[in-house]
């Protein structure tokens, strides 16, 4: 049997190993989608100000991790590093704070203790939002908070504390609960959990109605928690955006996707296998005869549980209802026109759910055997010690397989890549003027605008160029990030202007005819010129607003972003005496210059 010593240096251990995994799983990771939505506001936005603490991100609040995201950004902007760590760092926590939690929930169930501990650390479900920075950022906290506030709650009703040891765990367990909560808005689901474990956690030691003892040992925590909700569920209310065209119908397959192809699997350590469809996040691709079997685990684990020990049946409903009814509000969020069933094959709102799992099993492992007594036979115990770490053993192996080819499913993805190079490009270009444009679709979606352009996304930069709409060198990212020669499409061509260099013909207002028509966007002029002075010019279309350019003296070429459309470019000298000829020019669109004839 485990003394107090080894199974703090297992607990440890296991720790340890999950450390290198998580450590191992975010080197060979990048930013990904929303984390560069995250990284442009952060780079636009005083990361003070609650236009960006209190953005609503597909109706998710979530101030302090978006702080932490703009800290990051601050300090190594669009650099991995710093928010590797960061994950790790906070998976640790988390880590620790459910291990406090089970060892609260199981004081003597040794080696339950353990397994359920190890379920946690290991279990696939756990991976997808970690290596997700944006996610991780919200997720880790959430789960840390509601480990804490629930073998705090379980400390308060079991074990009835008194004096300041009992005004510390309360005010402890409220400031996390409120962390929780400046994290994500989904901690909200601490208080009813852990109420829920506390008073099943207690049943053995209430000398009544278990319900009535966690409600009057715990009281200034469930108070200050309520509080709590109430304030922060106002603020919540008042800044969320949910959007619309949400189905029903479709958030109930979304559901039973998410248990049957998500947690189901999860009892063999599967999945094994992960498909990516670039820029999608990887979904797992679990086959059928991995659902039956983790079918067939779980009915195992209940049927066994049930027969062995008492109280359990409790257990068992508790963990289902929150693992199917905690997905319906998420899924129902996400439901729409454009949701695919796939989404539930993420996983990356699965990690709360494996930490109540991981709960449920330590209850599980505390509970008194159905003989009525804690004593059992020791061959039998032995026996069953044995089979238990075997299978813990084999599970753990089956959730390295799951994560190691998680990790693989990435390896095809450009975004690392092309932020390395566009790095090195912004810097190569410091002091220039460079146009604005969209990061690759396969890199951020272009619903992401505007936070899918590069003066977002880099802003930050120390060393990067000014992003304008006037420059004389143009210079564009190609679909790698690297800075190369751009050219304009010709979607219309630009009349050459009245007069020569040596003789030139506008001094005043002019309409420069164009080949035809254009319609209303932002457009790129690319214009050769002669100028008799130094000076400035307007140009613009029709109802866009003019620009001003400043033009030198000889023969140059200048390149506008102008908004506005019709059939003329207009032209006006600004400065007195300037003078200049006008070349036959282009509009069209900034691309690199092999794709513009």
């Amino acid at each position: 049997m485990l003394d107090a010593r080894k199974l703090t240096a297992a607990a440890a251990a296991l720790i340890v190993a999950q450390t290198i995994v998580r450590a191992w799983l975010v080197l060979r990771g990048d930013f990904y989608g929303d984390d560069l939505i995250l990284i442009g506001q952060a780079s636009t936005h005083d990361i003070l100000s609650w236009d960006f603490l209190g953005v609503s991100d597909d109706g998710h609040l979530m101030p302090a991790a978006y702080l932490l995201g703009g800290i990051s950004t601050v300090i190594a902007p669009v650099q991995w590093w710093l928010p590797a760590v960061t994950l790790v760092v906070l998976q640790l926590i988390a880590a620790l704070a459910v291990w406090r939690a089970i060892r609260i929930i199981a004081p003597d169930a040794r080696g339950g203790a353990l397994i359920s501990f190890a379920f946690y650390l290991f279990v696939p479900m756990t991976v997808t939002s970690y290596v997700w920075w944006s996610t991780g950022l919200s997720t880790l906290p959430f789960q840390a908070a509601l480990a804490y506030v629930v073998g705090t709650a379980v400390v308060l009703v079991r074990d009835r504390p008194t004096g300041a040891r009992a005004t510390r765990l309360t005010i402890g367990a409220a400031g996390a609960f409120a962390a929780g909560l400046l994290f994500f808005e989904k901690s909200f689901v601490i208080a009813p959990v852990a109420f829920v474990v506390a008073v099943l956690a207690a049943r053995a030691s209430s000398d009544g109605s278990p319900i009535a003892a966690a409600f009057g040992r715990a009281r200034w925590l469930w108070a200050a928690m309520g509080a709590l909700v109430v304030a922060w569920g106002g603020v919540f209310a008042a800044t969320a955006s949910f959007g619309d065209g949400h189905s029903m119908s479709q958030t109930v397959r979304l559901v039973w996707r998410t248990v049957n192809n998500g947690i189901v699997p999860s009892f063999t350590g599967g999945p094994w296998l992960w498909d990516r469809w670039a820029p999608s996040a990887p979904t797992g691709s679990t086959p059928i005869w991995m659902i039956v079997l983790g079918w067939l685990i779980l009915v195992t684990l209940v049927v066994l549980t049930v027969r062995a020990r008492r109280g359990v049946v409790a257990v068992w409903a508790f963990v289902a209802v929150y693992a199917v009814g905690v997905q319906f509000p998420t899924m129902w969020l996400r439901s729409g026109a454009f949701t695919s069933l796939e989404l539930a094959q993420t996983l990356q709102h699965l990690p709360d759910t494996a930490l109540v799992l991981a709960l449920g099993f330590a209850l599980i492992a505390a509970a008194p055997s159905s003989g009525g007594t804690h004593a059992v036979k020791v061959a039998p115990d032995r026996r069953l010690a044995v089979a238990a770490v075997a299978a813990s053993a084999v599970f753990v192996l089956s959730s390295m397989v799951g994560t190691a080819s998680f990790s693989q499913s990435w390896r095809d993805d450009p975004t690392g890549a092309y932020l390395a190079n566009a790095r090195q490009a912004m810097a190569d270009n410091a002091g220039h003027v460079m146009f604005d444009q969209q990061l690759p679709i396969e890199v951020l979606l272009p619903v992401a605008y505007p936070d899918n352009q590069l003066s977002h996304v880099f802003g930050r930069l120390r060393d990067r160029p000014d992003f304008g709409v006037v420059t004389d060198r143009l210079v564009v990212l190609d679909s790698t990030g690297r800075a190369v020669p751009g050219g304009v499409t010709r979607a219309r061509t630009i009349a050459e202007s009245r007069g020569t260099c040596r003789a030139p013909g506008i001094g005043g207002p002019q309409v420069l005819r164009l080949d035809g028509p254009l319609f209303d966007i932002m457009w790129t002029v690319q214009l050769g010129y002669c100028a008799n002075i130094d000076g400035q010019i307007e140009l613009g279309l029709d109802g866009g607003e003019p620009v001003r350019v400043d033009v030198e003296a000889g023969l140059h070429v200048v390149y506008v972003r102008v908004d506005g459309g019709g059939r003329g470019l207009h032209i006006r000298p600004v400065t007195p005496g300037l003078r200049l000829h006008t070349g036959e020019g282009r509009v069209g669109l900034a691309v690199v210059a092999g794709l513009a004839p």
